[in-house]
């Protein structure tokens, strides 16, 4: 294959990988701050975040931003499975919920929100509306 035709094949498989991956950002743009990643989001949320109790303790769900780290919750994909359970996205795994920590409240934004240790031990979970 001449050195010409090589380049435009290699271009046009290259636009044609930037359209699919606009594509999918299209399809879920919030693709980045919704994979339950340790700190992601939570800045923006913090000040509803620090109102959230854990049920049956009433100890905070936050841990709010302590030298610029940023605390245990943070806004996730989720959905709820025929069962009736839940299972959200944590740092890019999908866990089950247990059920004693999900919130009988919606987010001020619908979506669903975690609050969850690094290790994974969450404390508190909102489900979104219907999912998210």
């Amino acid at each position: 294959m001449p050195l010409r035709t090589c380049s435009v094949v290699v271009f046009v498989i290259v636009l044609l990988a930037v359209a699919v991956g606009l594509r999918v950002y299209a399809q879920d743009g919030r693709a980045g701050v919704t994979s339950g990643t340790h700190g992601q989001g939570h800045a923006e949320n913090h000040d509803w975040y620090k109102e959230l109790k854990q049920p049956g303790t009433g100890y905070s769900c936050c841990n709010g931003t302590t030298n610029d780290i940023e605390g245990d919750c943070r806004p996730t994909r989720a959905y709820q499975a025929e069962d009736g359970k839940w299972r959200a996205l944590i740092d890019g795994r999908w866990v089950d919920v247990p059920p004693r920590v999900v919130l009988q409240s919606l987010a001020p934004d619908g979506n669903s929100h975690i609050c969850a240790s690094r290790s994974g031990l969450i404390y508190c979970f909102l489900g979104g509306s219907p999912k998210s």
